[in-house]
């Protein structure tokens, strides 16, 4: 592990957990298994996610709730903020058949249809400027990508790598670099990327002082940990998680 003080780090925040209620105003396909929702209400003044990598919890009444307990008590899941302002929020969702609670939501649910919106509780803020980025995850980690993508100045060596099931279901990625995508195909999700992180050998680093993020179904965790200990990378200015885990709907990923 290099011993060269880093010209970035990642700061810890908490902020103040509030509950809000928001209803669905419009959806956009932007592939044929990825939707993006706008939510609006009132609520959301004073909404604010400062961290790439957020997570807040959407809460998924099957029907009209009469009290915020009720919608507290719905089936919910974690999701990263992609926008916002006074009275919006945007979040992307990947759409698999009719499987979870949220993805079918996004892909069905009538306009109007009320939803709870929690946090984000707490954000790891990514402070000064890393000499180069590695930014790696499957359809879930879009959305932080996007946020990332958004700080990278134009010409510092940069990698963003995402996986998804097939050609055609690419997106667009506004970013200083062309987006590599990987198809898994019917392969296990992540295969694509652990190949991928397997084969980066310390002589494939990006550049200097690299900040990375990995994150995708949780088999990508130890292979991305193994990467970050051959490129010389301190793991605690680096994120390497899993946003899901196969088999495990309740599963949420680490703040």
């Amino acid at each position: 592990m290099s011993d060269t003080k880093s010209g970035f780090s990642l700061e810890r925040r908490s902020l103040d957990l509030r509950f809000r209620t928001v209803a669905l105003a419009d959806r956009e396909w932007l592939s044929p298994g990825y939707v993006r929702v706008r939510l609006r209400g009132s609520d959301l003044e004073g909404f604010d996610s400062p961290g790439c990598d957020d997570h807040m919890r959407l809460f998924f009444p099957s029907g009209p709730v009469e009290s915020v307990e009720q919608m507290r008590a719905a089936p919910s899941r974690e999701y990263t903020p992609l926008a916002w302002g006074d009275d919006w929020l945007d979040v992307e969702f990947a759409v698999h058949g009719d499987a979870g609670v949220g993805a079918p939501w996004a892909a069905t649910a009538p306009l109007g249809s009320s939803i709870g919106v929690g946090g984000p509780r707490g954000s790891a803020v990514l402070s000064g400027s890393p000499e180069s980025w590695l930014l790696v995850g499957d359809e879930t980690a879009i959305p932080a990508i996007r946020r990332f993508a958004r700080m990278i100045p134009s010409g510092v060596p940069a990698r963003i790598v995402v996986e998804t099931f097939s050609a055609g279901r690419e997106l667009d990625i506004d970013a200083p670099v062309e987006v590599e995508w990987l198809h898994r195909g019917d392969a296990a999700e992540g295969s694509a990327l652990i190949a991928f992180l397997d084969g980066l050998t310390a002589a494939d680093s990006v550049g200097d002082d690299p900040f990375v993020f990995i994150a995708a179904e949780q088999s990508v965790v130890r292979p991305g940990r193994a990467l970050l200990g051959r490129w010389g990378v301190c793991g605690g200015n680096a994120v390497v998680k899993g946003y899901w885990k196969r088999g495990e709907a309740e599963y949420h990923a680490p703040h």
